[in-house]
């Protein structure tokens, strides 16, 4: 089948076809490009999902990514990302191997199409300006032997008549004559064009028009070739991804089979593990029998038995308190309007008001066991250096952990001033390499950097030796008391766990800022911790100057006003008071004229609420 043979009188046709054609593939080329912007924005927002739920650097989430839970969640984020990189590879290469490539044949198609089509133009105008000559001839040929049968008509008419003279009739004659030879000339020329027309509509139809109509074929069946190609690359360049993006689905796949329960579980326990032992049984008490209870254990009957509020520090509502918790009670600045001398037992040194309390701190911490309880900091706080907010096991790892940093950093400054040390050496050894003095100074604060290290090393270390030392020292009235702490502890994370959250070093973290630090009290200082039950009144006082209470546990008063005492000063310099059912806290002793109720002093003394200073 030929374009050229079959199609020799549809010129029209195939040009409006062949425009068609480019114009498929145009509409083609446009889909694959829309196909690769797809592609490129589908990389685009898995790139951005993956890297919108990846973990932030420095933050909470990073200590997260222990379990193997979320670090196959953190390498399905991975191979999401190359899973959208595979993607764009697809837009690249439809890009480079379709769309660039075709659209740079569609130019080349235009160009070869015009030309063919121009040709066709060409060879059309030539046959129809041949017609034109045929016809032209031919009329020239028709005229001239009408004019040829005129003239000799004219002229046997002539000849025929006797009034005309010879000379007439010659001349009648000549002219019959003259137009006979153009007719015969006009015939000449005629049957010669009509024979070159012949030869030109035989090439034109069989030679010139199938030749190029023939072009215009292979041209038509190039382009259907190159469009079927270009949907095999399609298709090709989607296979050729697939192996990769089965990896990815492979290592998803694997990822998530790496889970282990078993180990985030045992996470979970290092994570959170207090080092406390659970408490024992708690023994019989025979009321039957006349004995002196002591007040720990007033105090941990109470806590176990009833449920009661007790006040909050400051003049705050009141609300429950953790168990054995110690106020803090910080040294008060002397009064700017008078002297220490002339003020009744006036506010003494720092140092002097300090004495007494860290004295009987050291001693109790060194003689009873302690718990430490979570520190309420504020959102973004600090812990103490010696991470005395978290429960033993918590605090072991951490200073486990401080030290090998320590460590490094001291192999770090070693490294350098070795290193150091070998310049200076090549320095004195060659002279014209540099001047050995000069890294004197940086050896220097190199060795000042590693002593201050090791010295940091060392605190550390003994607060590890501290903890590890106390951990498997447990008595049972410590037992029972640190299983307290953890009911209540559990109490109280349960009612308020909407506003709380864990912080990194482990301790807890609410909107309110409060710092407490909770320990196993002993029977010689359960007077040191408040009761469940609000203390009764024991008598009242007056203020003998301003205190602006700022501190945590303290209580603003003015000079002049009247309060309620409900425990005296133990020692350190501190009274508690209350102004009314929702306000008490601590004052300076010095900063109030007391006038006790020896009644309700003995009545407290009985009932075993408090112990006489």
């Amino acid at each position: 089948m030929s374009w050229g043979t079959e199609l020799w009188d549809q010129f029209d046709n195939l040009e409006k076809h062949t425009q068609w054609g480019i114009d498929v593939l145009e509409k083609y080329i446009k889909f694959v490009k829309e196909r690769t912007e797809i592609e490129l924005s589908y990389a685009k927002q898995l790139r951005n999902l993956s890297k919108k739920y990846q973990p932030k650097k420095n933050s909470k989430e990073e200590e997260e990514y222990r379990y193997t839970s979320t670090r196959a969640f953190l390498a399905t984020l991975n191979e999401m990302n190359d899973y959208a990189g595979q993607h764009e590879v697809i837009s690249e290469n439809m890009t480079s191997l379709i769309t660039g490539e075709l659209t740079r044949y569609v130019q080349e198609l235009k160009q070869e199409r015009k030309s063919h089509f121009h040709d066709g133009r060409k060879a059309q105008q030539h046959i129809e300006t041949c017609w034109k000559q045929l016809e032209a001839s031919k009329r020239r040929f028709e005229r001239d032997c009408k004019e040829a049968d005129r003239a000799q008509q004219y002229f046997e008419k002539m000849d025929a008549d006797i009034n005309v003279t010879k000379a007439d009739v010659e001349k009648a004659r000549q002219q019959a004559q003259l137009r006979h030879q153009m007719a015969e000339d006009s015939k000449a020329e005629y049957s010669s064009t009509l024979q070159k027309f012949n030869s030109e509509q035989h090439d034109h139809y069989y030679t010139h028009i199938p030749n190029i109509f023939q072009k215009i074929q292979e041209m038509e069946e190039r382009r259907i070739v190159r469009i079927g190609e270009s949907m095999k690359t399609f298709a090709e360049v989607d296979r050729q991804v697939i192996p990769i993006i089965g990896k990815c689905l492979d290592e998803i796949t694997k990822a998530a089979e790496s889970i282990d329960h078993k180990n985030d579980s045992q996470l979970v326990i290092e994570a959170f593990k207090s080092g406390f032992e659970p408490p024992g049984d708690i023994d019989f008490e025979d009321f039957t029998q006349p004995m002196k209870r002591t007040v720990s254990e007033s105090s941990l009957s109470n806590s176990r038995g009833d449920g009661k509020s007790e006040p909050k520090f400051g003049g705050k509502s009141k609300g429950k308190l953790w168990p054995f918790i110690k106020k803090n009670k910080p040294p008060p600045p002397p009064p700017a309007s008078a002297s220490p001398s002339a003020v009744p037992n006036g506010p003494q040194s720092p140092k002097q008001q300090k004495e007494p309390l860290s004295h009987r701190f050291n001693e109790f911490m060194t003689s009873k066991p302690k718990i430490h309880c979570f520190r309420s900091l504020k959102r973004g706080g600090a812990g103490p250096e010696d991470f005395s907010n978290l429960p033993p096991e918590q605090r072991r790892k951490k200073l486990q952990q401080k030290v090998d940093e320590l460590n490094k950093d001291i192999q770090k400054e070693m490294d350098q001033r070795d290193a150091l040390t070998k310049m200076k050496d090549v320095y004195i050894k060659n002279p014209q390499m540099g001047d050995a003095a000069s890294v004197d100074h940086r050896l220097a604060e190199l060795g000042q950097n590693i002593e201050k290290l090791r010295l940091e090393v060392q605190k550390f270390e003994g607060w590890l030796a501290e903890v590890e030392g106390r951990l498997p020292v447990r008595t049972e009235q410590a037992r029972r008391q640190s299983g307290l702490y953890e009911a209540q502890n559990t109490s109280a994370v349960n009612s308020c766990a909407q506003d709380r959250e864990s912080s990194p070093d482990g301790s807890y973290t609410e909107e309110q800022s409060q710092e407490t630090e909770m320990k196993v009290p002993a029977t010689d200082f359960d007077d040191e911790f408040d009761d469940e039950e609000p203390l009764p009144t024991i008598g009242t006082c007056k203020a003998l100057y301003t205190f602006e209470g700022q501190n945590e546990g303290t209580i603003s008063v003015a000079e002049g006003e009247m309060l309620y005492v409900i425990e005296e000063d133990k020692g350190d310099g501190w009274t508690r008071i209350r102004r009314n059912e929702d306000e008490e806290g601590y004052v300076p002793t010095s900063y109030v004229e007391v006038y006790l109720d020896k009644n309700a002093k003995a009545s407290r003394f009985r009932s075993g609420s408090g112990v006489p200073a």
